[in-house]
């Protein structure tokens, strides 16, 4: 049971040629997105600028903020999804982000992909001021957050009261045009956070392994992925073939020289090039290939959304248009 393939683009809108781009360069991003027939456009949920907090976080700079961009790129276009990959649920005030993110649905006439997490870089919470909670804190406040989504959006009285989430006394407005709410995306890489994603949203996004041979679990990048696909399956396998199951590539390169740059990513990241050529968050080949290997490991893994960075949008596109929707 595997679901048609879908393709997204990470609008990594940051520097071009070390100056800032400009709000006609992103318009103009968000129509070629479109154009080229590419699912969705996302954007990061992260505010460092250049400075050591940013390369503390190992985050590049982040010229545009989340919301603002989303409403832009979908006010300049008729069929492109929109979404963040993913809202951090401590960058925000909850009542007001669902609230922002049902007026996204609204105004784009039901274009709205809304993924959230719990958060992962403490840098960047300290950078901005904040206090970076433990991982069972975070996730308990990411519960809460996505509970309060689905009360919002349902257009009944709100009442979500627990440890993080505190709304109550009001309908929500406005209400998404997408019904009974828009897709939710969940991210993480942990068996907690996989299985509540598994029951509670509509895609799962599987974060990226490490580059190494074995993990602490005795795994290969390979096995633990098929670790973490299994927790989604085994919290709800009723939903198997209903859930998308999101991932992104860490390297992608349309070549025909495979060893080549294998080599050179495995030395970039300090490990051996068995790993990298075994890696499922490396595509590498020409364009048959990957899409071949594409379609291996949606077979293996179930993983169909595929979000390749904005760097790579005209060069990937005839892959995506190969394979989109089959």
């Amino acid at each position: 049971m595997v679901r048609p393939f879908r393709f997204a683009v990470q609008g990594t809108f940051a520097t071009h040629k070390g100056k800032a781009g400009s709000g006609a360069e992103w318009r103009d991003l968000a129509r070629k997105v479109e154009d080229l027939g590419y699912s969705t456009l996302f954007v990061a949920d992260h505010y460092l600028g250049p400075g050591p907090a940013g390369r503390a976080a190992n985050l590049p700079p982040t010229l545009l903020a989340p919301i603002a961009a989303m409403a832009t790129a979908a006010a300049v276009t008729t069929t492109l999804r929109v979404g963040s990959r993913v809202f951090c649920v401590d960058y925000h005030v909850p009542a007001a982000l669902v609230k922002e993110a049902a007026t996204i649905d609204l105004l784009s006439d039901g274009r709205l992909e809304f993924g959230i997490g719990g958060g992962w870089s403490g840098p960047e919470y300290a950078a901005m001021g904040l206090e970076y909670p433990p991982a069972p804190r975070r996730i308990d406040k990411l519960v809460e957050v996505v509970a309060l989504a689905k009360a919002h959006w349902s257009g009944e009285p709100i009442e979500v009261r627990g440890e993080h989430v505190n709304v109550s006394g009001y309908r929500g407005l406005p209400l998404p045009v997408q019904q009974p709410h828009p897709p939710i995306m969940i991210g993480g890489a942990k068996k907690r956070v996989l299985s509540f994603a598994a029951r509670e949203g509509d895609i799962v996004s599987i974060s990226s392994v490490p580059f190494v041979a074995v993990n602490e679990a005795g795994l290969t990048p390979a096995e633990e992925l098929a670790r973490r696909v299994g927790y989604v399956h085994d919290a709800a396998p009723e939903r198997r073939g209903v859930l998308d199951l999101e991932g992104s590539p860490n390297f992608l390169e349309i070549t025909a020289d495979r060893a080549e740059a294998t080599e050179r990513i495995a030395g970039w990241m300090k490990t051996t090039r068995e790993v990298v050529a075994a890696h499922p968050n490396v595509l590498i080949g020409t364009a048959d290939e990957i899409a071949e290997t594409l379609i291996e490991r949606r077979e293996t893994y179930g993983i169909n959304y595929i979000s390749i960075q904005q760097a790579q949008v005209e060069s990937f596109q005839p892959i995506a248009a190969q394979l989109t929707d089959k």
